[in-house]
């Protein structure tokens, strides 16, 4: 019961040490900042500009919250990390409840702050064209996956080296997944940012591929890191030799005699 109670984190509830309170307020704010920049820039309609203001805004968000509540800011990034055991699964429902709470006044923000004939574009994510929602679906998988698999390997503790530059690197990687996903799907990406422009528009055609292929592909992204890459290996601690020991001692004795 021990083990199970600590996988799901119920001490957390309780523990003020653990500092959930705060981390699910980061998280709140983190997404609501998202769907604002975020989805605030699809009023250009330039692809680039779009990609940009979401990778910038998920760079900041990070650098902003993640010492707080580790700058998830999407769904997929936190049942990516629940599967793999690095957030307790009572701590990750809060999360995405946090952040799809987030997302929505983020968006509703934005819309209040918008004239009338912006409407069309505040960031509802819809297939373009000729997408089936099976291709929608492929696309949105390997958005979260690439995105979480960035996640894992910039934060991976083995890596001290990345620490200072994860928030780029993470940026860096919802840009470049927007650029290649807003043409297809609106790119998502993130369940929460889906669903805060969803619910504020009332929009919700094809809706689930938003949720079940980035979540699948935030696990498998996660998944693939952790048993199929490997986390990266802690720095090896030169074994100390006989004759090291032994030097060793004898600068003690002679500083001693000295």
């Amino acid at each position: 019961m021990v083990n199970l109670k600590s996988a799901l984190g119920a001490d957390e509830l309780t523990d003020k040490k653990a500092g959930l309170p705060r981390a699910l307020l980061a998280e709140f704010f983190g997404t609501l900042l998202l769907n604002f920049f975020g989805c605030g820039a699809v009023v250009t309609g330039n692809v680039v500009a779009i990609s940009l203001a979401f990778g910038l805004t998920v760079m900041a968000a990070i650098q902003g919250i993640g010492h707080v509540s580790g700058g998830h800011v999407n769904p997929a990034v936190t049942f990516g990390l629940l599967v793999v055991g690095k957030v307790p699964v009572i701590r990750g429902i809060l999360y995405v409840l946090a952040q799809c709470a987030g997302a929505i006044a983020g968006s509703a923000i934005l819309r209040a702050l918008s004239s009338d004939g912006m409407e069309d574009a505040l960031g509802v994510v819809s297939l373009s064209p000729g997408v089936s929602a099976v291709q929608g679906f492929g696309v949105e998988f390997f958005l979260a996956l690439i995105l979480v698999l960035v996640v894992c390997g910039a934060c991976d503790g083995a890596k001290p080296d990345s620490k200072g530059v994860a928030p780029l690197i993470i940026g860096l990687a919802v840009t470049v997944g927007h650029i290649v996903g807003v043409p297809r799907t609106g790119a998502g990406m993130n369940p929460a940012r889906s669903l805060g422009s969803a619910v504020v528009m009332g929009a919700f055609k094809d809706h689930w591929l938003y949720w079940v292929g980035p979540i699948l592909g935030g696990i498998a992204g996660a998944l693939l890191y952790v048993h199929a890459i490997g986390p990266a290996k802690e720095p090896e601690v030169p074994a100390r030799t006989y004759a090291s020991v032994a030097t060793d001692e004898k600068e003690v004795y002679y500083s001693t005699r000295m």
